[in-house]
Order: structure tokens, then C-alpha cells, then sequence
């Protein structure tokens, strides 16, 4: 577009704007328009209370709160646009020109509209840039200006090789981008709720197939974007084969991260949910990423293993086949006790603390003679180890020591004799 004809599109719009102004009929239509603005910014909050009595009558019903809660944010729109509804009424009963009051009552519809379609999204933040950028298409089709907008567009534009790239273009392709990627992001989501909320998908398979709907989804739009903006997918060709070599020197460990956690979520040797031991660390498998594991310990510390590591080195799974634990606790009592009494008693003391399992029941083995009492060890199950296996190994000491206080049962401690000689001094030292 030539810089004469931009200059000719300026005067020719001037030229339409001094007319406007001089006519009698645009500037009644004006007056509406501002009026209708000024009632609705007064009325908002009086239209504001009018919908919280609503929600307090339909508190029980969710979906109407959600509802009625979105209409409270179109509260100034809402009104406007019933406002000039009314002047548009009435000024087409009378007679008068009425297209600018028509124009804004279609402009604050589709505003409204995409505001409520936008709000029902979780993510406010792809929700607002939908809306801007549905409803300015929308504005500039319901005034008749996107044919020109777009042959403006189409007329900025370069060669890059045998491809022309245009601002029409790339306008489409981030509009398309960013409607495919609200969407996709939200089918997702969907997807990923319903695959969580599955009972016949174990947990690995659950996460794994979530991430392959994920990947999958954002893979297609990239790909409708790229064809609808013109962009031929084959020149991405050299790219994909630098992404690859630089893939092999600088991102060895991300891809060796990522194909380990596919691996794990395949042979499913560790899942969300489980108790693990990698190291000093231990505690439950909270979630798997693609690059790592969140871990999640008793004192509420959260560690983030890379998953080559739970590849190459070696992780204790506490509950691999079984959620069955089984723990030892020592146990030491006098020389003069009644040994086979003590181990009843060890037994049933274990068999009354609640997470302790009776099915296998609680085993105590007499293990040698020490150097101040008999040793014992009790062998006993729970089924619960990530709530922690020396809480209960403490309870069960406790009761046992509870146990042997009531039967006079005493347990030893060290104890050392301290012999002292009386030496006779010497004559000198009598000196």
C-alpha cells in the first residue's frame, strides 16, 4: 500500500468524521450512548446486590452461583447493554437513525458473550487474551472494517526464499495460536481428569497416558498453526536435524531424564503413591514429571530425584508387590527373667498397637546372650509405611515397656564395679 493512498484513507476518514459531528441525528445517538454509560456505572452496584440475593437463593446449586458470580463481573456491560436496548427501541418506534446505537449494542453483545464463553475457563490469564483478541475481530466485522484491516495486513509482507511471509499471516497464526492452544490446554485438562478418575488404569499408566494426551494435543495445534499460516513444514527439516545434534551434546541429561521417566512409568517398578528409599532419602512418591520425581518425606520435605537416578541407581521400594512392611525392634531384659514369659509378652504387647498387623502376627525371637541381658528382637508388619516406621517402632516400645513395668519385669542397663586397692606408702613418702 502506497503512501498516497494511506494519505487519501486519512483525509477521506477526517472528511466522514466533520459530517458526524454536524449531524443532528449522530450526536442524539452520541448523547445516548454516554447517558447509557453514566446510568450504568451508577446502577452497577444496585444490579450487583440484586445478583448476590440470587446466589444467597440458589446456594446449594453450584453451577448457578458459578453463573450468576460471572454476571456480577459483566455487571457495567450488562446494564449498558440493556440500557441501550431501550434506545434502540425507542429510537427506531419513533423514526430516527439509530446504526451507531445498533452498533453498540452488537459490539457490547459480543463483548458480554465472550466474556461469559472466556470465564469459564481456569486459567485467567488465556482467558483474557481469547477474549481481547475474539472480540476485536468481532468489533472490526460488526463496523466493516476487517476486509480493509486485512488487505492491509496482506499488503505488509517479505520474501524469505521461495516463501512470503505476511503480517495477514502471521496476524492468523498467532490468533490461530492462541484459540488452539486455550482449547487444546483445556481439552487436556479434560482428558487428564477423566484418565485420573479411572479405576481400571494403574497409577503409572494413568500419568503416562495423561502426558501422551498432552504432547499429543499441543503437537497437533503446533502443526494446524504452522499450515494455516502458510508456512511450508518440510523447510523445518535442517532445523529438526540441528535440534538433534544439539539434542546429543547439550541436552543429554533432560532426554536421558525424560526417556528414563517414560521407562519407569512403562515397567511401572515405581508409581505415585509408593514409599521409596534412594539414599538417605525416603519417604512417598507424590508425582512423576518428565525430568523428575517429587518425593515427599516425613518432615514434609519435598525432594525432586532426576529420574536418571532412579534408573541407575539403587531405590528401595517399600511397596514394589506389597504395601506390606516388616520392621524390628531389640529388645533386652534381665539374666534372672523368665524367658519364655518375656517373649509371650513382647507378642501380645505389639499385637495392641492399632497399625501393627496381626495377620502376619508378631514374632519375638530370643537372639543371644549380651553383655548385660538377654537380647530379644520382635519382628512385626504394617501395612501403611508411608505414615512413617519409626513412629510405630517407638509405640511399640512403649507399650512393651508399659507391659513389663505392670509384670515386674525389669530391663537392664550397663553397669561397672569400681575396685579400689589400698596401697601402703613407703617409708620416704612417710618422710
Amino acid at each position: 500500500m502506497s503512501e498516497q493512498k494511506i494519505q487519501q484513507i486519512l483525509i477521506q476518514i477526517w472528511e466522514q468524521l466533520i459530517s458526524l459531528v454536524s449531524d443532528v441525528d449522530v450526536v442524539a445517538q452520541t448523547v445516548g450512548v454516554a447517558a447509557g454509560l453514566v446510568f450504568a456505572i451508577i446502577a452497577r452496584n444496585k444490579f450487583r446486590a440484586t445478583l448476590e440475593a440470587l446466589k444467597l437463593r440458589f446456594s446449594g446449586n453450584f453451577a448457578a452461583v458459578r453463573g450468576i458470580g460471572i454476571l456480577e463481573t459483566l455487571a457495567v456491560p450488562l446494564v449498558w447493554l440493556i440500557v441501550e436496548f431501550l434506545l434502540l427501541a425507542i429510537f427506531q418506534g419513533v423514526g430516527p437513525p439509530s446504526y451507531i446505537i445498533s452498533a453498540i449494542c452488537s459490539l457490547l453483545s459480543a463483548w458480554v458473550i465472550i466474556n461469559i464463553v472466556t470465564s469459564l475457563s481456569r486459567n485467567k490469564l488465556w482467558a483474557r487474551v481469547v477474549a481481547f483478541v475474539a472480540w476485536t475481530v468481532a468489533a472490526l466485522n460488526i463496523l466493516g472494517l476487517l476486509p480493509p484491516t486485512l488487505e492491509f495486513l496482506d499488503s505488509l509482507a517479505f520474501n524469505l526464499g521461495a516463501t512470503r511471509i505476511s503480517m495477514l499471516g502471521l496476524a492468523k497464526a498467532l490468533v490461530a495460536g492462541i484459540i488452539l492452544f486455550w482449547i487444546t490446554l483445556g481439552a487436556s485438562r479434560f482428558l487428564e481428569t477423566r484418565i485420573y478418575k479411572s479405576k481400571a488404569l494403574t497409577p503409572s499408566v494413568q500419568v503416562l497416558s495423561a502426558k501422551l494426551v498432552r504432547v499429543t494435543l499441543i503437537a497437533a495445534a503446533i502443526l494446524i498453526i504452522l499450515s494455516n499460516s502458510g508456512i511450508n513444514i518440510t523447510a523445518f527439516a535442517v532445523f529438526s536435524g540441528a535440534l538433534g545434534v544439539g539434542i546429543g551434546f547439550g541436552l543429554q541429561k533432560i532426554v536421558s531424564n525424560l526417556i528414563s521417566g517414560i521407562i519407569l512409568l512403562l515397567d511401572r517398578s515405581i508409581k505415585p503413591g509408593d514409599v521409596i528409599q534412594v539414599g538417605e532419602t525416603y519417604g512417598r512418591v507424590h508425582a512423576m514429571g518428565a525430568r523428575y520425581a517429587s518425593v515427599i518425606t516425613r518432615d514434609a520435605m519435598e525432594f525432586l530425584i532426576p529420574n536418571e537416578d532412579l534408573i541407575t541407581q539403587q531405590v528401595i521400594n517399600w511397596s514394589y508387590s506389597s504395601r506390606n512392611v516388616r520392621l524390628r525392634a531389640p529388645v533386652g531384659v534381665a539374666y534372672e527373667t523368665d524367658i519364655p514369659k518375656a517373649i509371650e509378652l513382647v507378642q501380645k504387647a505389639a499385637e495392641g498397637v492399632p497399625r501393627v498387623l496381626l495377620d502376619p502376627a508378631p514374632r519375638c525371637l530370643m537372639r543371644g546372650f549380651g553383655d548385660n541381658s538377654i537380647d530379644l528382637e520382635l519382628r512385626f508388619w504394617i501395612a501403611d509405611p508411608e505414615q512413617g516406621c519409626g513412629n510405630v517402632t517407638s509405640d511399640v516400645l512403649v507399650r512393651i515397656w508399659q507391659v513389663f513395668k505392670e509384670k515386674g519385669i525389669s530391663i537392664p542397663f550397663p553397669q561397672r564395679d569400681v575396685r579400689v586397692e589400698m596401697v601402703p606408702r613407703s617409708k620416704t613418702e612417710a618422710n
